[in-house]
């Protein structure tokens, strides 16, 4: 673990306040000796994109950057605990190690709603109804594909 990027993702955090671009989130994701390859922060108003946190915005840029999907051989370093759509992706994108500086509770304190996702992953909270329609059409482009898993 590296302080240092921490705190470069703490300052790319207070870059995107004052830009008024989200909140105080920003991120950096690094190869594995600590070479940064980008850094974001929360774009969420500047956007109107609810999907615009930092960590998926750097996670945007580094496949961009880098060409692939597979960040497997990279680091992500969050100014604050990833939310669960942020973990998602995380997952997604193969990142095996993430460093992060404050926490959800910290986060909470402030007025972010992560806190709601956690709840409703955990089987705590149905603030999203969702229902399985099964439909021949779906299942058949999932039975035909036969491009790369991922």
């Amino acid at each position: 673990m590296n302080d240092a990027l921490l705190e470069v993702a703490a300052l790319e955090a207070s870059l995107g306040v004052k830009g008024k671009d989200g909140g105080p989130f920003g991120a950096v994701i690094t190869d594995k000796n600590g070479n940064i390859i980008c850094k974001a922060h929360n774009m969420v108003l500047s956007t109107q994109d609810v999907t615009a946190h930092a960590e998926i915005m750097a996670i945007r840029e580094a496949c961009r950057i880098l060409d692939t999907h597979d960040l497997s051989d990279y680091v992500l370093y969050s100014s604050c605990e990833p939310c669960p759509m942020c973990i998602g992706a995380m997952i997604m994108a193969h990142i095996g190690k993430v460093y992060y500086g404050a926490t959800r509770e910290d986060a909470k304190e402030r007025g972010f709603k992560d806190d709601s996702a956690y709840r409703y992953f955990q089987g705590e909270t149905s603030i999203l109804e969702t229902e399985e329609v099964s439909k021949a059409s779906c299942r058949e482009v999932l039975e035909n594909y036969d491009g790369e898993v991922y």
